[in-house]
């Protein structure tokens, strides 16, 4: 990556791990995936409930903290979306790897900033 994101300014501070913290910052940083994130949270709580485990819950709150990571630092949500176009429509496909890589970089740095 050529830009850190504590180089870029932030929409909005990290928030915390918590279902309504994550869904607060999404409803400012990206909020046409509201519905996703309501989608997968039900998703997730009727798998714990069926492997009667908290694992699900867990994975779930990771994922939207990453989406979130990414998403609150504009130029670099725009680098990661680009990519993830590009790697769809391109029809060559030494440069849809490279976006795939590209792509790929940008979410593992939105893990490592949050500690995963």
């Amino acid at each position: 990556m050529t830009t850190h994101p504590e180089e870029q300014a932030e929409l909005v501070p990290r928030p915390e791990r918590t279902p309504g913290a994550l869904r607060e910052a999404l409803s400012v940083v990206a909020p046409g995936r509201l519905p996703d994130m309501d989608r997968e949270k039900d998703e997730a709580l009727a798998e714990a409930v069926r492997q009667s485990t908290i694992g699900p819950l867990r994975g779930f709150l990771l994922r939207w903290a990453a989406v979130i990571e990414i998403e609150r630092f504009p130029a670099q949500a725009r680098r990661f979306h680009r990519a993830e176009y590009l790697a769809h429509v391109s029809e060559d496909p030494e440069q849809a790897r490279h976006h795939v890589h590209e792509s790929g970089d940008i979410l593992r740095a939105a893990y490592r900033e949050l500690g995963e």
